[in-house]
């Protein structure tokens, strides 16, 4: 019987890891729900160890494109069509290979006995934990159709802010490439053309400016170890993935990027949303309170956000109420607890939070409407100040002994 390497969360929303003996993935992955664990990826342990699974190619598949198998597979369980057929429908008429593969693993999951979340789990490269959290929440709620309906709207929503984003942007990053690839090779190649000029100065007693000596010293460094600054990225690249997937990392970088003037705001914003909206739509469709909080917990996107849910829904069995233990975290704006708080005695926390999710929504359009309009001239700054730099350093010299001459 093989064993199986699992990355799954406790129902306090803890990561945990380690191997469980199955036949099959499908039979892990009951094993893991019977454990009240919730997976995040399962593969085969003896895949893993010889490196397969690093090396495995799985096609890119765009949200859009998950947005519309949600879309499809609601209409067709809507109009009555079991699921294992609607998902060989969706897989064989899907234009994308990767997601024709995802759906027909997921309609073999299931074929097999296993859960739409359980199923969909096993393909983490293509739903994303806000995906199975609201599916999860449409299984146990008993609307499915509308979870299918509500995560297609929230990808596409993401897909059009990331698309505007992208667009914006994409001048001051062919502006920064570009930018810093030139000041590289003037670096590189360029500076080294006047090197028997500086050291024929250097011998006649005259110093060489500061700024000079440190351009002549990045670009020996260039000459000899540049070969190691794409290692390094990526090196580094590496070790910060790695480490942002321990529940340290990911605790510390959470606690960091709130920190981040603008950014900071944003990703606050963006958790604070996602929670309220996920929240908000399961209790509308009936869902307890305790099991909406540990779901919603699930797909805020921070750590701190997630822990201070997790302690509402142990405030809430202790009999106290939601709002205490989020207020005394401080991460929920005090307009917004005003708001909850209101709501919890009107018993209309699930429309006050809909409603809270669509405002934030439009307060962080605006925002990234403003960093992205900062970019640009702070690009055109930072590539004008690093060619002035390289300039600099070539000419003050030449400046300095006409003055000697003079």
């Amino acid at each position: 019987m093989p064993d199986f390497a699992y990355t799954a969360k406790t129902l306090q929303g803890q990561r945990t890891e380690g191997t469980i003996s199955a036949t099959t993935r499908i039979e892990a992955l009951q094993r893991l729900r019977q454990r009240s664990l919730f997976p995040l990826t399962v593969t085969d342990s003896t895949k893993k160890s010889l490196g397969l699974e690093r090396w495995e190619f799985k096609p890119r598949v765009k949200k859009d494109q998950v947005a519309d198998a949600c879309t499809q597979l609601a209409d067709l369980l809507s109009n009555g069509v079991p699921m294992l057929e609607a998902l060989q429908i969706l897989s064989d008429a899907s234009v994308n290979n990767g997601l024709k593969v995802a759906l027909k693993s997921v309609h073999d999951a299931m074929a097999e006995g296993a859960n739409l979340d359980q199923a969909m789990a096993a393909q983490p490269h293509v739903f994303s934990e806000l995906t199975l959290s609201m599916v999860r929440a449409g299984l146990e709620g008993a609307f499915l159709e509308e979870a299918l309906q509500r995560t297609a709207h929230f990808l596409r929503k993401q897909d059009e802010m990331r698309s505007k984003i992208l667009g914006a942007l994409t001048y001051p990053l062919i502006l920064g490439f570009v930018g810093t690839i030139i000041t590289g090779l003037m670096i590189a190649f360029l500076v080294p053309k006047f090197q028997p000029f500086f050291d024929r100065l250097e011998q006649s007693g005259a110093g060489l400016p500061l700024v000079t000596v440190i351009l002549l010293a990045m670009s020996h460094i260039m000459l000899k170890w540049g070969w190691l600054i794409p290692v390094v990225i990526f090196g580094i690249g590496f070790g910060i993935s790695k480490w942002l997937k321990t529940d340290f990392g990911r605790m510390t970088f959470d606690r960091f990027i709130l920190k981040v003037p603008v950014l900071g705001s944003i990703f606050h914003d963006a958790a604070v949303s996602r929670a309220c909206r996920i929240l908000g739509t399961m209790l509308r469709n009936g869902v307890p309170l305790l099991k909406s909080l540990r779901i919603s917990s699930e797909s805020t996107g921070n750590k701190l956000l997630e822990q201070a849910m997790l302690a509402s829904a142990e405030n809430i069995t202790s009999g106290d109420t939601l709002s205490k233990p989020l207020a005394a975290s401080g991460l929920i704006p005090p307009q917004v607890m005003a708001m909850i708080r209101i709501a919890e005695e009107s018993n209309t926390l699930d429309e006050v939070l809909v409603k809270i999710a669509d405002r934030i929504d439009q307060r962080i359009e605006r925002r990234l409407e403003v960093l992205v309009r900062m970019i640009e001239p702070l690009m055109l700054v930072l590539i004008g100040g690093m060619v002035m730099f390289v300039i600099v350093g070539v000419l003050l010299p030449v400046f300095d002994l006409n003055s000697t001459v003079n």
